[in-house]
């Protein structure tokens, strides 16, 4: 590992809680819990219901455990794949082929399941989605990570713990073009973080939507997802559009500065924070002003 920040926040990589956190990448432990806060946010009707046991029960598992539970299985599957990406030399760790990962896995899936009696009808399809995509997004029979399209598409399973807070809260589930936008932000989202992969994934014989359009073709994808997830959240309200409408934005900027895909990468959870957080404190004040 070679980020001293995360070195000395956890413990070392060489003890299993150190290895087993850094495999659950705590720089994105925000792009499963982050929803759960915004959905928590639109449907609670008072400021006491923003703190209901059964959402603050939800964003500690989406937090932590659900991210023990994506990435495991992914490191799992992915093992002879990571030889070749650097991304494992530098910020993240690679699968040690022992057994404490799978065990974990199994233990984080029953722990999502654990759930289930506690969710309206809507949660619970929402949480048996999130936890099946989780899955076969790199578990073979399905592994949608080597189908150009489907591992985009499948990546929507980054919503699915906001439709799941929602539902918990509102006994519902979201408006559909809510779900729609934000599962065409998350495709967007996924495709730009599998360019530095492109190179890596090509030399591995993985064929994903990123190595099939390239670099510069990925970037106009991404930007047309995120155009696309404005247009139909807007739909719910003009806000979420103009939030949205801050991706495209984005990757133009990387392009027309010519910056590294490998260092825009690790951007991406400072942008993302921003964004939940301002749709966050939308709610909040519509909540607390009217």
């Amino acid at each position: 590992m070679t980020d001293p920040l995360l070195d000395r926040t956890l413990p070392s990589e060489s003890t299993p809680t150190g290895y087993v956190l850094r495999m659950s990448r705590p720089r994105f432990w925000l792009y499963l819990a982050g929803p759960v806060v915004v959905g928590v946010a639109y449907a609670a009707s008072s400021r006491w219901e923003l703190f209901a046991p059964t959402a603050v029960a939800l964003f500690a598992y989406f937090l932590l455990p659900a991210n023990v539970f994506l990435y495991g299985v992914n490191d799992v599957f992915d093992a002879d794949i990571d030889d070749e990406n650097p991304k494992k030399d530098e910020r993240e760790v690679r699968y040690r082929g022992d057994r404490l990962v799978p065990a974990l896995v199994v233990a984080t899936g029953l722990l999502g399941v654990a759930f289930l009696p506690l969710l309206p009808p809507a949660g619970d399809a929402a949480m048996v989605a999130f936890l099946l995509l989780a899955v076969e997004y790199s578990a073979p029979p399905l592994r949608f990570k080597t189908t150009p399209l489907l591992d985009s598409v499948s990546n929507g399973l980054y919503v699915l713990p906001g439709v799941v807070a929602y539902a918990a809260l509102a006994g519902e589930a979201p408006p559909v073009a809510a779900v729609a936008g934000g599962w065409l932000w998350a495709m967007g989202m996924h495709t730009f973080s599998a360019v530095p992969d492109i190179e890596p994934d090509r030399r591995a014989g993985i064929r994903t939507t990123a190595t099939v359009l390239g670099e510069g073709r990925t970037y106009a994808y991404c930007a047309g997802c995120w155009l696309a997830a404005a247009a139909v959240f807007g739909t719910v309200h003009p806000f979420f559009a103009a939030v949205l409408g801050g991706y495209p934005l984005f990757v133009a900027g990387i392009v027309a500065a010519d910056v590294d895909v490998d260092r825009a990468y690790w951007w991406f959870p400072a942008v993302n924070t921003v964004a939940g957080m301002t749709l966050t404190l939308a709610a909040l004040w519509v909540m607390i002003y009217g």
